[in-house]
């Protein structure tokens, strides 16, 4: 490293050493500073009644005068950020988490400022969510309770018969509330921050063998999971067949499960889904792979794809846009990543598990 390179650092490193004795980034300094100036202005007043004709009563009143003011111009600076965070604070107190901290200093007060605007900035993100997805889950319970309660008039109303197609129907609607009801569980555990992981090793061909063959049942997740499409074949590739991996085997499962069953219903007729496992780049790492052969992802949604509620563009699919953000945070809690990864056809998403036990296996508090 050169002298020029290491020059930054230094100055940074002196400048910081230098902050108790800088006035404008440290209060202990600015009352230092505000008592000697004081005591400076009242020695010089002194001064300069001991070799003139003013008498001293008068230079006391001119010294006491001139200290108030310099003290009165310091607290105002230093209690003025004060004073508009407590505006703030009781304007949060009735819902308003739009407003802030616009005073704000180089000082303590001034880090106290900013941490104070991060907090409200965080507020308002965690209200906005709560409106959302309280909007959110409205609207999706509403359109199969809607739709059931529809084919269940029709059927006491005797416009149509309990035959087996009307019933399928509202089988249909009872399974999409049921995932719904489902997916609003595991984000209850997600934002309680309180899940922990039961991570294990196991062999991934059987593993991922498994979770197909549920898939393929229409078992892949909870009660009210999907019906299966016969149409489309379920590929495994696993390489080398005696690759093993360090995960929880519920929180995987969700995983795997959650994709295969998006591309299974994004797959065209008579479509093939691949599930791939790998040796990921890191010492025991796992890289798992679901291809399918639909329409893909457009590249403008791809960073939304695994926000909440979110369908992109496949809208009236009965889906529920709560599975991908489960995968997401079922990856996160693993420390792994998660993405949509390029594809010449279809789509192709790419998860990514280290081999080790992340963050000391400690219940994970999840962004999503």
């Amino acid at each position: 490293m050169s002298p020029d390179n290491r020059r930054p650092g230094l100055r940074e490193r002196a400048w910081d050493e230098l902050r108790p004795y800088d006035p404008f980034r440290s209060i202990k300094a600015a009352l230092q500073l505000l008592v000697v100036v004081s005591v400076l202005i009242t020695t010089l007043l002194v001064f300069l009644a001991i070799h003139s004709a003013t008498e001293l009563r008068v230079i006391t009143i001119f010294s006491i005068i001139a200290s108030l003011l310099i003290t009165q111009f310091v607290a105002l600076g230093l209690t003025a950020p004060l004073t508009e965070m407590t505006a703030v604070a009781r304007a949060m107190a009735r819902g308003d988490y739009s407003r802030r901290v616009s005073a704000v200093r180089r000082d303590e007060v001034g880090e106290l400022a900013e941490t104070f605007n991060q907090m409200a900035a965080d507020l308002e993100a965690v209200d906005r969510h709560r409106k959302e997805l309280v909007a959110n889950v409205s609207h999706e319970l509403r359109t199969p309770i809607a739709a059931l309660r529809a084919v269940l008039e029709n059927v006491v109303d005797g416009v149509s018969e309990a035959d087996p197609e009307t019933m399928r129907t509202a089988l249909q609607q009872t399974e999409r509330l049921g995932r719904l009801v489902n997916h609003l569980l595991d984000l209850s555990r997600i934002d309680s921050g309180v899940v922990p992981l039961d991570a294990k090793r196991f062999e991934v061909w059987p593993y991922l063998a498994a979770v197909l063959k549920t898939a393929g049942l229409g078992l892949s997740g909870a009660p009210g999971s999907p019906r299966p499409r016969k149409d489309v074949h379920l590929h495994l590739d696993v390489s080398p067949p005696e690759l093993t991996a360090y995960a929880d085997a519920e929180r995987l499962h969700q995983v795997v499960a959650n994709l295969v069953d998006n591309a299974v219903k994004h797959s065209p007729p008579s479509g093939r889904v691949t599930l791939r496992a790998r040796r990921g780049a890191g010492p025991g790492s796992l890289a798992l792979e679901v291809v399918d052969e639909g329409p893909g992802i457009p590249e403008a949604e791809r960073g939304r794809v695994f926000e909440r509620f979110n369908r992109g563009s496949t809208v009236g699919d009965g889906g529920t846009g709560l599975g991908l953000a489960i995968a997401r945070w079922a990856v996160d809690l693993h420390g792994g990543a998660i993405q949509v990864a390029e594809s010449a056809r279809g789509c192709r998403i790419r998860v990514t598990l280290p081999g080790s036990e992340p963050l000391g296996n400690r219940p994970h508090a999840s962004n999503t």
